[in-house]
């Protein structure tokens, strides 16, 4: 071999070294968040600025008392600013790190829990949640219902409720204040003691899970969409099977590997006063306070007040923009952030982006998955979000996506019980963020 020979040989050695590592780079170093500008991420500055004045637009005529919000693209984060005040009666300013109630953007990391108990040969998808919990077995569901005293009567499920039905909110579970069935939220108030999620008392969340079981179901387990508190129910199917808290299972296996420094159930004394205070609309569209409203169905002070003890695994959780960016982009990531795997990369295609619920799912064109409402095609259609992007919100109007295709996510936090603005808002952002995408 001639000199001439060997030196290229080593050159292509090399070259093909770097291309590998190029080519498989993005899989062992996941992106981490890191602050970048818009044009490292492939936005245009100017359209993305358009962000400003959309949430200004809305803190000025009043629909909001402040916004938080950020988005991300391959770990960048391209923008992140907060806007309006926190407490309109102190005027105190929104800061980015504001801390707020998630309601049900708690259900993915719950979801995530017991995906992650499922690829530890924990348990299975199609286990009839009874095996765990045995209050569940031999369900019943609502026959007949006397509206005039509460009174039912009940026929044999066809089958048991499984943890694939209570993944996809098709138990046949339904809410209580905010159930979309009468007949269910009579049952429950009658039954007492089955809250929705945020509660201030002395209890546990095993024990309304046990009473809940007891209860009839809205409809035959997998043959219906319904939202409600399936996920709660998982909740306590992790604290069963791992032999923790809810709280320490999410604190010691998600927050502290991912680094999500700002989401707790209850919020320590040193972080209580960057709780944003709740506020709601008056008869004429006013924001008004809602610790003044006697009749509102939740205390708003239960992430700092009361008992402590009930951690709602679908709602109960309280978080800042950025902590949870941090949980969509290990998402994002196939499972992977900060050096650590949280599940494996058939998992979160299974997690987030396979189609559960068929046609059943009460958006046309778009599916439920193992955690996420999912674009379908004709959800495509209808708007920039792309195939696949995944998403959910939060009852206090927060809101969020994440696109595997173009890798964003974006998470928008509002604090709000009741708005007329909340989803307008939301849309408009997602719809200003992807007219910003330079490539």
């Amino acid at each position: 071999m001639t000199l001439l020979t060997t030196i290229r040989a080593v050159v292509l050695v090399a070259l093909t070294t770097i291309s590998l590592h190029a080519q498989t780079g993005t899989k062992q170093n996941p992106p981490l968040l890191t602050v970048a500008s818009p044009e490292s991420a492939g936005f245009y500055p100017e359209r993305l600025n358009r962000l400003d004045g959309l949430i200004q637009s809305y803190i000025d005529k009043g629909a909001f008392p402040g916004v938080a919000a950020i988005v991300v693209k391959d770990g960048k984060i391209v923008y992140h600013k907060s806007f309006g005040k926190s407490d309109l009666e102190s005027s105190k300013p929104l800061a980015k790190d504001a801390i707020f109630r998630i309601a049900s953007m708690t259900k993915a990391v719950t979801s995530l829990a017991v995906m992650m108990l499922h690829e530890e040969g924990k348990i299975l998808l199609d286990d009839p949640i009874s095996k765990y919990i045995p209050e569940f077995a031999k369900p019943v569901v609502l026959d007949k219902f006397n509206e005039k005293d509460s009174t039912y009567t009940t026929i044999p499920a066809k089958r048991e409720i499984t943890i694939r039905h209570l993944l996809t909110h098709m138990s046949g579970l339904n809410y209580n204040v905010i159930a979309s069935d009468p007949r269910m939220r009579a049952i429950y108030t009658k039954a007492g003691g089955i809250p929705d999620a945020f509660v201030t008392d002395n209890i546990k969340l095993g024990d309304m899970v046990k009473k809940l079981a007891k209860q009839p179901l809205n409809h035959q387990p997998g043959e219906k969409w319904t939202y409600g508190l399936s996920i709660d129910v998982l909740g306590y199917l992790v604290e069963v099977v791992s032999g923790q808290s809810l709280a320490e299972f999410f604190q010691k296996r998600i927050f502290e590997p991912l680094g999500m420094k700002d989401t707790y159930f209850y919020l320590p004394d040193a972080k209580k006063d960057r709780l944003v205070a709740l506020y709601s609309e008056d008869k004429d569209k006013k924001l008004i306070k809602t610790a003044t409203i006697k009749t509102l169905p939740v205390d708003p002070d239960y992430p700092i007040m009361g008992a402590k003890t009930y951690y709602s695994g679908g709602g109960g959780l309280s978080s800042t923009a950025y902590d949870y960016a941090i949980f969509l982009q290990m998402l994002l990531n196939d499972g992977v952030y900060n050096g650590k795997r949280f599940l494996s990369r058939k998992g979160i295609e299974l997690f987030t982006n396979s189609n559960q619920t068929g046609t059943l799912f009460p958006e046309p064109g778009n599916y439920f998955s193992l955690g996420f409402r999912v674009i379908g095609e004709q959800g495509h259609a209808n708007d920039l979000n792309s195939v696949g992007t995944f998403a959910w919100g939060g009852a206090f109007s927060t809101h969020y996506i994440a696109d595997p295709k173009e890798k964003i996510s974006v998470v928008l936090m509002k604090q709000m019980w009741g708005t007329t603005y909340g989803g307008e808002l939301d849309k408009k952002f997602d719809v200003l963020v992807y007219q910003a995408l330079d490539e």
